[in-house]
């Protein structure tokens, strides 16, 4: 079924829209997925605040041009599916990954990460990097280990100083 002029230009504005945003694109394939399959891959990659695009090669490589994906060319043969992140790539290839642990009918082909192309086993490496979150936590941890061991360390004067006063007092007793 032939779509038609206009329908593909708003395919093209509406990718390449999503292509300016993304930091994360990953080009998969999925032949012989089922649409119950399909629709649950959807569903996870929507739950991590990502697109799941199916789109022919041409309509894409038009949408990329100005864009970092522009740099995926390559990679656009056969029939191909976009997985597009916008602000946490590890949620996303955490989606990915676990999804095709079930159905693995998907294969993961590579993709751009902030502006540099991504093989699959850098997807793979992605998935098992801890959440945005707990990253965040572990910083945040780090950052405020200095200050609290050098509260720590300034309390100890003090306190020593209270332990040898009580001692002359009690010695005195």
């Amino acid at each position: 079924m032939a779509i038609s002029r206009d329908k593909k230009e708003a395919i093209v504005a509406e990718l390449k829209e999503k292509f300016s945003r993304a930091s994360i694109v990953i080009v998969a394939q999925s032949p012989g997925l089922t649409v119950t399959a399909a629709d649950e891959l959807r569903k996870k990659v929507r739950e991590a605040g990502s697109d799941y695009k199916v789109a022919k090669n041409t309509l894409v490589k038009l949408a990329a041009k100005g864009t970092d994906v522009e740099i995926l060319n390559d990679m656009l043969t056969g029939p191909n599916a976009f997985a597009i992140g916008y602000d946490d790539p590890v949620a996303l290839a955490k989606a990915l990954v676990d999804f095709r642990k079930d159905n693995e009918v998907l294969e993961l082909r590579g993709g751009m990460l902030n502006g540099t192309i991504i093989e699959a086993a850098g997807i793979e490496a992605l998935a098992k990097l801890p959440s945005r979150e707990v990253l965040m936590a572990q910083m945040l941890s780090v950052l405020v280990a200095t200050p609290t061991k050098l509260v720590q360390a300034l309390s100890g004067i003090p306190r020593k100083l209270l332990y040898a006063l009580r001692a002359i007092e009690d010695s005195k007793k």
